[in-house]
């Protein structure tokens, strides 16, 4: 059993008798109180987040998770649709469990799904993707004084800052824990 020192970010653990994945914690030591770890969570049962706080020293009880690999094939009315490559067995997420990673999904991209008894709890991306531009404005010359940037849209709907010297159709490198523009790819 571990205890809540060790807790991280992706883990699953039991509370209040349910599983719940770790979305975030923070240990924290205010002046002179004992040190404590606050955590959000989110219930796989029920999907709704909360924020707890735990003992340092507390026992906490992990579940281990299953990842695998899979490859995001395409997107329809009932959800998000991922396939095994080895296998080619396919499932569908529903938007909510693919949150906010739906803004990096491209056809054929490969992410790491974490399964709690074959029940699918969370997606995982790589650190980086390549994403093309599909829209962005010219750089005015005389505009470059500085970390001048603009914005472009990307084949996924969202818009990110860019140099000024990105063009429309090319490949760029985003990460995908901020959201901001690593470099051309």
């Amino acid at each position: 059993m571990a205890t809540a020192n060790d807790v991280r970010k992706g883990m699953a653990i039991k509370y209040g008798g349910e599983v719940c994945i770790v979305l975030d914690t923070q240990h924290r030591t205010p002046g002179n109180l004992r040190a404590f770890v606050q955590a959000t969570i989110r219930s796989i049962k029920t999907g709704k987040s909360s924020n707890v706080r735990f003992a340092s020293t507390e026992p906490i009880e992990t579940v281990p998770l299953n990842r695998r690999k899979l490859e995001y094939s395409y997107k329809d009315g009932s959800g998000y649709s991922f396939m095994d490559a080895g296998t080619f067995e396919s499932i569908t997420l529903q938007e909510d469990l693919v949150g906010s990673c739906k803004d990096y999904l491209v056809e054929g991209s490969v992410c790491e799904i974490m399964f709690n008894d074959e029940i699918p709890v969370q997606v995982e991306l790589p650190p980086s993707v390549s994403l093309k531009v599909v829209e962005s404005p010219e750089g005015v010359r005389g505009d470059s004084s500085g970390n001048v940037q603009k914005h472009a849209l990307l084949e996924t709907g969202i818009t990110v800052n860019v140099p000024l010297f990105i063009k429309e159709g090319e490949m760029i490198k985003i990460d995908t824990r901020t959201g901001q523009y690593m470099g051309r790819s």
